[in-house]
């Protein structure tokens, strides 16, 4: 009966994650950084505007704590074991694939952003709700089609958000430090719940202080490593491209599995890593302090920037340098991303594996937070704010159970979810695409001369 299901929920993935939904991102991606002039010209000004306070503007958060909690969402252990499985499951040319998803996923995370601050609401309360449900909602009155993004977004949470990253933790700590997952489990759930019951206000206090230190901290292993490595770069480089668009062996066992196993893991681990159309980065931007939708959808673009062409580029070509480097690396006979991460890692010499080690706990905690949010502003969506509590007990429990679900499983229930809630939130993108461009246009010129004005905001 377990075969069954099993069997039957790879089978609906291969379906979501065929050539249909390929083609609806990257086709998103391109027809977005189109529209919008090719926003991600304007990377440079978004990162500067990312350390910006916004005083004179309504929100909850700063631009940067709201930046920071989608950042702790994003930079997870799809950074780190989803880039490696990508590797070992669509062979190096799947790195290509995940990097350009990133690349062209800039603007589309833009205008996702936009439309979730321009829609967003101030609840009685004074709290700001935002995110593809309110854009489906106000913008296309399609609430069928919000509702059902905020229904799958609220059980996604529980998987890409929670599960995913609690089992990546106890397995580290297992294999590393010894710990028994049971105990793994009831730590990061207790130190959740230490959190979340606070809110978006103290979520985003320690995405503030956590992120940045964790990341600068991941990098730096990364550089020690592509020092060590230096003399394979370029060809780690040229394999990534060749093996992109055919299948072949090359130096170091690597194997290039064909073009379409390349994009599906490629562009599958880069939404997953990334969250580019996903729709859930946006939730996060509409608590912004920011005093109109473009300043904002600025800021919450350089989370892609920083997640894909930065950490996970350098996760990449870690990895494949380190497999051409040491050919006794079987990648055939590696399925899991985080043995080839550990592999690569254990290159430098005694703190190798503390890096590793504190990265995926770092990284998978501030996505278990991130996520919570998240999934909140669905069920509160759906249900009402009495939900709320229910919600967040439920969300504890579950990271205390995590470690002891099987990982495969649950990284494919979280691609599934994944593309459920693309789908709709995509929609709300394509079909706002003229109020995107409108937007962009009218406070694009005013940021760069720095004469922003304010944006309306709708009370609840």
């Amino acid at each position: 009966m377990i075969e069954t299901v099993v069997d039957a929920i790879e089978k609906l993935d291969n379906i979501v994650w065929g050539w249909g939904m390929i083609f609806l991102l990257l086709a998103t991606h391109i027809f977005m950084t189109i529209r919008t002039g090719f926003i991600q010209r304007k990377i440079g000004t978004a990162i500067k505007l990312s350390v910006t306070k916004d005083h004179d503007a309504e929100g909850e958060v700063s631009q940067f704590g709201a930046l920071t909690t989608a950042l702790a969402s994003t930079i997870g252990t799809g950074n780190i074991i989803g880039v490696g499985t990508a590797i070992a499951l669509g062979g190096p040319g799947a790195v290509l694939w995940c990097w350009l998803t990133g690349v062209f996923g800039i603007a589309t995370k833009y205008s996702e952003s936009l439309i979730a601050v321009k829609y967003r609401v101030k609840t009685k309360d004074g709290r700001m709700q935002g995110g593809a449900m309110y854009a489906l909602e106000r913008g296309l009155h399609m609430k069928w089609l919000a509702i059902l993004f905020a229904f799958f977004g609220g059980f996604a949470s529980f998987g890409i958000g929670c599960a995913t990253q609690v089992n990546a933790i106890a397995t580290v700590c297992k294999e590393n430090l010894n710990i028994p997952s049971w105990i793994v489990g009831i730590l990061v759930a207790a130190l959740t719940a230490l959190v979340i019951f606070g809110g978006i206000k103290a979520i985003a206090n320690v995405c503030e202080k956590l992120v940045p230190v964790m990341a600068v901290f991941y990098v730096l292993g990364c550089v020690i490593i592509l020092v060590l490595n230096y003399d394979f770069i370029i060809p780690a480089l040229q394999t990534i491209v060749t093996l992109a668009f055919k299948p072949g062996a090359v130096e170091g066992g690597l194997v290039g599995r064909g073009i379409m196993m390349a994009m599906q893991y490629g562009v599958a681990r880069g939404l997953f890593s990334n969250e580019s159309g996903m729709g859930s980065a946006p939730i996060a931007a509409a608590a912004a302090q920011t005093r109109n939708p473009v300043r904002q959808a600025l800021v919450s673009s350089t989370g892609t920037f920083w997640d894909t062409v930065v950490v996970c580029a350098m996760t990449s070509l870690v990895l494949v340098t380190s497999i051409m480097k040491n050919p006794a690396i079987d990648v055939s006979q590696i399925d899991n991303g985080g043995v080839l991460t550990t592999l690569a890692f254990d290159q430098i010499p005694y703190i190798g594996p503390v890096i590793l080690v504190i990265g995926i706990i770092s990284f998978a905690y501030s996505t278990v937070l991130g996520w919570a949010y998240y999934g909140e502003r669905c069920v509160e969506y759906c249900m009402g704010k009495k939900a709320l509590i229910p919600y967040r007990l439920l969300y504890v429990a579950v990271a205390a159970i995590a470690p002891i679900v099987a990982l495969d499983l649950v990284w494919t229930i979280a691609d599934i979810l994944n593309a459920f809630m693309a789908i709709p939130n995509l929609v709300a993108v394509l079909l706002l695409s003229p109020v995107i461009v409108k937007e962009t246009k009218k406070y694009l010129h005013r940021i760069d001369d720095h004469h922003d004005e304010e944006v309306q905001i709708v009370d609840k």
